[in-house]
């Protein structure tokens, strides 16, 4: 199973990074050929970039190749997850839903494309979510 969300969650990056590429690459075609920027590009390559890195850190996660605290080196590996398990479920899964919901309640949406921003900031909780499944698999294979 964690072969396949692997694959998945790596398509998806890809496929987010390409697309932010062309987007990039259509900013400045419009801003210096046309002369007249596209006004959803640079709102587009931002929120690309925040998904790119929020899930980037969840995948990197689970390849075991996020950054390490030397402090914990030493420390059993299933303390070492408990405690990112504990971080992830308080800040990412139950704080990120809090301002997802608050944001869809409060109906703020992103200036350019008009994308409700709740739908920006649900890539906390998924990430959150997949850190999680990744350090439970962690506990399973130790």
């Amino acid at each position: 199973m964690k072969d396949k969300v692997d694959k998945i969650l790596g398509h998806t990056l890809a496929l987010m990074l390409a697309v932010m590429t062309v987007d990039v690459l259509w900013g400045v075609f419009t801003r210096y050929v046309i002369g007249d920027q596209a006004s959803w590009s640079e709102e587009m390559a931002r929120f690309l970039l925040i998904w790119i890195g929020i899930l980037g850190a969840a995948y990197a996660t689970g390849q075991n190749m996020h950054l390490s605290i030397d402090l914990l080196k030493n420390k059993p590996v299933k303390l070492i997850a408990a405690l990112i398990i504990l971080f992830a479920l308080g800040v990412m899964v139950i704080g990120g839903t809090r301002l997802v919901l608050l944001t869809a309640e409060l109906g703020q949406t992103s200036p350019a494309l008009g994308l409700p921003m709740s739908l920006i900031y649900l890539v906390v909780p998924i990430s959150g979510l997949l850190i999680i499944y990744y350090r439970l698999h962690d506990f399973k294979s130790n």
